[in-house]
């Protein structure tokens, strides 16, 4: 991949942190079994290079992090206890320490005694309404409890919302990128701006106006675009084709027209043939159809066997592949055959191509069927769903433009 593309922002490795009190925003909104256990440590394991080149340059590291929605109050059931016990065990020559407050008096007292080369976790920002709201006073709170020298904002899951641990904080201290950030905004506009040829875009997930500013982008940079999942839905939709009760979004066709009308001759592939239900469950039966003979009682759940050698034909001889968004209703196992199958395409068949995974429920299929298949390969894999969408968007991020530039 041609490495044209600069950081335009300033990180760690930028300023001089020996033995300075550092504010971490991580990304640690990870997912948890019903019994409050971390079903994929994933985006903990990914901060750590940045938590340990200001642990082993003997800083004070306070880290804020948030987890779920708990619209700004306090609730057990979203506390980062989960997450500071992952970290111990994650960072066994350090010390961690978990604050069941972010800015009270208790905060503050602990924080003061913190000592150079430990970690303390402050609780869930998101228990406060303060961070959603991007309100200068909680961000004023925060600092006031941590007294740092620098923020380091490594949360790249978060920065494309302007909240108080990403924008107001700013304004209070001097604030560079950590080594996640740097690296997911240097992989994925490497990516879009630079890419190898062929350069191939796998577009799925359910909502179709979320991606129409990355399908208006990819159109002037990929080889083809493969559209699969409920937004294939809202497609043929579109085009005419009865879809029967499958989801797919309304309003939508303007931007539609205008995508078709732009795309080059076969740079878009729509499904030829899927995968139909007359329920949605794991023993329900199922049939594969043309898409010209779908029953007006079925959904289209995934797609089928034609339209996938199809896709994995079309990756055969690409260099370069973005995947953002299942093919298939993939939470059940029998309609997540499509994004199994490529997935294999991607990771274990052609492993010499250039592979971006997307964040969110794309990232969270990809590390799930890792697991089962840990010969497979991914060049990278985002932390963050809607971050790395608007980005290769060509979107702006409030919280990374608002670092020291470079």
């Amino acid at each position: 991949m041609n490495t044209a593309y600069k950081f335009p922002k300033k990180t760690i490795r930028d300023i001089s942190v020996h033995n300075k009190r550092i504010l971490v925003r991580s990304d640690f909104n990870v997912p948890l079994s019903e019994a409050g256990e971390i079903t994929s440590n994933f985006r903990i394991t990914e901060s750590l290079p940045t938590l340990k080149y200001l642990l082993e340059r003997n800083c004070t590291v306070f880290v804020v992090a948030h987890l779920g929605r708990p619209e700004g109050r306090s609730n057990k059931t979203f506390s980062l206890e989960p997450v500071a016990a992952e970290l111990k065990k994650l960072l066994p020559d350090y010390s961690v320490k978990f604050v069941s407050s972010t800015v009270d008096d208790k905060a503050r007292q602990i924080c003061k005694t913190a000592k150079p080369g430990t970690l303390t976790l402050l609780e869930n920002l998101r228990f406060n309404s303060g961070e959603e709201a991007n309100a200068p006073e909680f961000a004023e709170q925060i600092q006031k409890t941590v007294k740092a020298d620098y923020f380091v904002q490594d949360g790249f899951g978060v920065v494309h919302r302007a909240h108080a641990s990403t924008e107001a904080i700013t304004h209070l201290i001097p604030s560079v990128a950590g080594l996640l950030l740097e690296k997911e905004v240097s992989v994925l506009q490497t990516t879009m701006q630079h890419p190898k040829h062929p350069f191939v875009a796998v577009v799925g997930g359910a909502k179709t106006s979320d991606k129409i500013g990355f399908i208006e982008e990819l159109l002037d940079i990929a080889d083809t675009i493969l559209i699969g999942g409920a937004m294939a839905n809202t497609f043929l939709k579109y085009q005419g084709y009865e879809i029967g009760k499958s989801k797919y979004e309304e309003g939508q066709e303007v931007e539609i027209a205008t995508i078709l009308k732009k795309a080059k001759t076969d740079q878009i592939i729509l499904p030829s043939d899927v995968v139909v239900s007359k329920e949605i469950a794991k023993d329900s039966q199922i049939a594969q159809r043309h898409i010209d003979l779908v029953l007006n009682d079925e959904y289209i759940l995934d797609l089928g066997s034609q339209t996938m050698k199809q896709f994995e034909a079309t990756l055969g001889s690409a260099s370069t592949v973005v995947w953002n968004g299942t093919l298939g209703f993939a939470e059940i196992p029998q309609f997540a055959k499509a994004s199994e199958s490529l997935a294999s395409a991607i990771a274990l068949k052609h492993q010499g191509i250039t592979s971006v995974i997307g964040g969110g429920d794309t990232a969270d299929f990809a590390l799930d069927w890792l697991e089962s298949n840990p010969s497979g390969q991914f060049t990278h894999i985002s932390t963050g769903g809607g971050a790395s969408l608007e980005l290769m968007s060509g979107m702006k991020l409030p919280g990374l433009e608002a670092l020291i530039s470079a």
